[in-house]
């Protein structure tokens, strides 16, 4: 199968382009590599560097004409859509409005889009489920959630197959140490950094923490599965940022005293995912536990700030 995946020198599209080539697939990169890094990108990849609301990305779907788009781009952080609401809506919802329009012209069967945990905005309950309100907080909710309705509607007008992820905090190898959903990196980060970790509150507050190689291999499984549906991408587990740091402190061997301070005003408190319809829709699983995922993000950030 030829994919095309936007974001694909990125964070976790690059996770996500490693397991298409390494089961066979032929993979065409778009990335403007705003946040991607170069060396991420597979040598055995095809790789395009522009934006994704940029026109002549039409011009890359009619060269390449994959049968199936992986959607990882996007503009990820709350304080830009914040800043600059307009931007934000350029390239996540305009620049996914371009790639559909790709789809639709030259015959891509089906589309995998990330969106985020962040179109639910404060919780009525938990775990969060796929039928909780959707009442984004932030420009960046309304960006990732507006796109889900284009995917609908692309599917009735023109018959696109579609899976939407709601993705809880990945965590991993490869991320930038920044961001709201970044905290284990730069937790690790300030560690090996020798830095203080600092915690905003008394570091009760809850996440649920997914290793980002298990995102990358629910979305290789929604390319043949889980047709029309949204689905919640995480382990179901809620984990404190106190317990996390007892857990980094673990798999780090060192000491660790976070040092807290006022609480953020428009922070959530508690978030956690009901995971059971991904479950049941994909033959997936979430394998890679808090500790092992911990274990190898740790070891990798060490190797890098060693070389």
């Amino acid at each position: 199968m030829k994919v095309l995946v936007t974001g694909g020198a990125g964070f976790i599209g690059s996770h996500i382009v490693d397991k298409l080539i390494a089961r066979g697939d032929d993979v065409v990169i778009v990335d403007n590599l705003s946040t991607g890094d170069e060396s991420y990108i597979h040598p055995e990849a095809s790789f395009y560097r522009m934006n994704i609301e940029d026109e002549r990305i039409l011009e890359v779907f009619e060269r390449e004409r994959p049968q199936a788009v992986i959607h990882q781009a996007a503009q990820s952080a709350v304080p830009v859509s914040v800043e600059d609401p307009i931007r934000d809506a350029q390239i996540n919802i305009q620049g996914t409005i371009r790639v559909l329009e790709g789809c639709r012209r030259y015959g891509v069967e089906k589309v995998v889009y990330a969106s985020s945990a962040a179109v639910y905005g404060n919780p009525e309950y938990l775990p969060i489920d796929e039928k909780h309100p959707v009442r984004p907080l932030s420009p960046y909710g309304i960006s990732k959630y507006t796109p889900e309705h284009y995917l609908h509607a692309y599917h009735e007008l023109y018959g696109l197959r579609y899976t939407i992820f709601r993705y809880a905090n990945v965590y991993g190898i490869r991320q930038v140490a920044k961001g709201e959903g970044a905290v284990i990196s730069i937790f690790i980060d300030r560690l090996l950094k020798g830095e203080d970790l600092i915690i905003f509150g008394d570091g009760e507050q809850t996440r649920d923490y997914i290793y980002v190689d298990d995102v990358a291999n629910a979305n290789v499984a929604a390319l043949s599965q889980a047709d029309g549906e949204v689905l919640n991408l995480g382990t179901g587990k809620s984990t404190s940022l106190n317990d996390l740091v007892k857990t980094l402190q673990a798999v780090s061997g060192k000491e660790i005293q976070p040092v807290y301070g006022e609480e953020r005003p428009g922070d959530i408190k508690y978030s956690y995912f009901d995971n059971r319809r991904a479950l049941e829709r994909l033959d997936w699983t979430p394998a890679v536990g808090l500790e092992t995922g911990l274990k190898q993000t740790y070891e990798y950030y060490k190797e890098c700030m060693g070389r």
